[in-house]
């Protein structure tokens, strides 16, 4: 028998999800729209999302901290390229520093949100855990800061004969604590971020570490630390050497991904000469290091300090390049009729997405079909009222989008709150603007995902730029009443 809902609180926002784009967007609130009454909702049991998630040895950031970083709270840590929990640190500092605590509600998990006309409210459904009746509340404004990570679980293929396979198999979002690798021959599937930091982290204590890839991946080595934001902190003030460190990697990024999408077979041959150099002799970088697609056409992953490179180097952990044909008692046999030995297997195959993070959206009674809808400036559903949500770039940090999203979503809730709206809402685009997919990567876990996402469309507003620059300027200086994003009715 279900307990019914019990009706609780009215806020002007709520904020779903406790991450690094959670406590941002509440920072934001907290210093633009201070009148605003908000809440933020985790499901979870601790705030951080991302980053209290991921538990897996080496876990670390993907781009450097001083674009990954709040453009409000300076990154002081001495690596650029951090681990994951000085960044769990960083997050929880932030929603200390600034009153956040008491606002956050953990273990509380949003499953569904219906917009009512008439009261121009939100009326979320959310779920406390086991043996607690679920409640409701309501909101003028809903911002959804829960990333695109199914958080219940990772993706793994169907490998056959797995359950034959005498070692033992993780995965590296469900880590287990009582994992230990010392002396033992480990295999990790896999050629994105989450391998390529796992493998110099167990090739520490593991007898052997091999990477297991279907295809290659662009890998590009960076330093651990970054020497001007040293130098400039021993002669600036802490906010100015962030910003203008800040600013420089802003810049660089931009640059090397306009090269590489102008001008691609030059881009690869430098970022492959690169890999070859700082590989062993006779190493075959063309087959392991070489991928078959564009630079950017997935995501090019960082190595801090060339680990990747020096666990290779070292012999303690290699590359094989080929697929998995079936698991057998003592390892992987390989399309190619090889056996990879193996006493444990680390599937870092990818991770499942999972839109708006899962709940289930209603307008007037009526079922919203994400994957159906179009997106307004990346943040926002046409035809979706007094709703944003947060998705960072593919191409850079996923903090500057997110920054760029936490200060729009103010002005918006400032321009109702000047005019007196009740609700704002972008409206339909007309049939000269074509749909198109969300983005444009064809990594696998994006492309077994879009169905969940809003798609973009042909033309701005409705494209996705990938551009901190140009959503800079528009952003944070545009006109808020476009002809596109409506502003109605009467607060009450």
């Amino acid at each position: 028998m279900n307990t019914p809902a019990v009706e609780t609180e009215d806020f002007d926002t709520l904020i779903v999800g406790a991450g690094l784009s959670g406590i941002g967007s509440a920072v934001h609130l907290r210093q633009r729209c201070p009148e605003q009454s908000f809440a933020i909702l985790e499901g979870r049991a601790r705030l951080g999302g991302t980053w209290d998630l991921f538990r897996y040895p080496g876990v670390r950031s993907d781009s450097d901290m001083h674009t990954l970083g709040y453009a409000f709270k300076p990154w002081t840590g001495a690596q650029a390229i951090a681990d994951g929990p000085s960044i769990l640190q960083y997050i929880q500092d932030t929603a200390t520093e600034h009153g956040l605590l008491p606002h956050i509600r953990l273990g509380h998990r949003v499953t569904a949100a219906a917009w009512s006309g008439a009261q121009a409210r939100w009326l979320l459904t959310v779920e406390r855990g086991a043996g607690q009746a679920p409640v409701h509340m309501r909101c003028r404004f809903l911002l959804v800061c829960s990333g695109y990570y199914n958080y219940a679980h990772g993706y793994t293929p169907d490998f056959a004969g797995q359950d034959r396979f005498a070692g033992r198999v993780v995965h590296p979002q469900d880590w287990p604590a009582d994992l230990d690798v010392r002396n033992k021959r480990v295999v990790v599937i896999g050629s994105g971020a989450t391998a390529m930091t796992l493998v110099p982290a167990l090739a520490r204590d593991a007898a052997q570490v091999t990477m297991l890839q279907r295809s290659p991946t662009y890998v590009v080595a960076r330093p651990r630390a970054d020497a001007l934001a040293d130098a400039l902190r021993r002669v600036l003030p802490e906010r100015m050497a962030y910003a203008l460190t800040r600013w420089k990697n802003v810049g660089l990024g931009l640059f090397f991904y306009t090269l590489a999408r102008r001008r691609p077979d030059l881009a690869k041959a430098r970022i492959v000469e690169a890999a070859a150099a700082a590989l062993p002799a006779g190493f075959d970088t063309q087959t392991h290091f070489s991928p078959r697609y564009k630079p950017w056409d997935q995501r090019v992953c960082l190595v801090p300090g060339g680990d990747l490179f020096a666990a290779i180097r070292s012999g303690k952990a290699d590359v094989v390049t080929d697929t998995v044909a079936a698991f057998e008692p003592q390892g992987i046999r390989l399309a190619s009729g090889a056996l990879l030995a193996a006493d444990v297997v680390v599937t870092a195959t990818g991770l499942d997405l999972l839109g708006f993070g899962g709940m289930a959206l209603r307008v007037d009674g009526k079922p919203v079909e994400i994957g159906n809808t179009m997106s307004y400036k990346g943040m926002m559903l046409a035809g979706v009222p007094n709703l944003a949500y947060v998705v960072g770039y593919t191409n850079a940090s996923w903090t500057l989008k997110s920054d760029l999203t936490g200060a729009f979503v103010c002005r918006v809730l400032r321009q109702m709150q000047r005019s007196g709206a009740a609700v704002c809402m972008p409206a339909m685009p007309g049939a000269d603007v074509k749909p198109q997919p969300w983005v444009d990567f064809s990594s696998g876990y994006i492309q077994r995902s879009l169905h969940q996402f809003p798609v973009q469309g042909s033309s701005t507003p409705w494209r996705l730029n990938q551009n901190y620059l140009r959503d800079l300027l528009d952003l944070r200086f545009g006109r808020l009443e476009d002809g596109v994003l409506q502003f109605s009715g009467h607060a009450r």
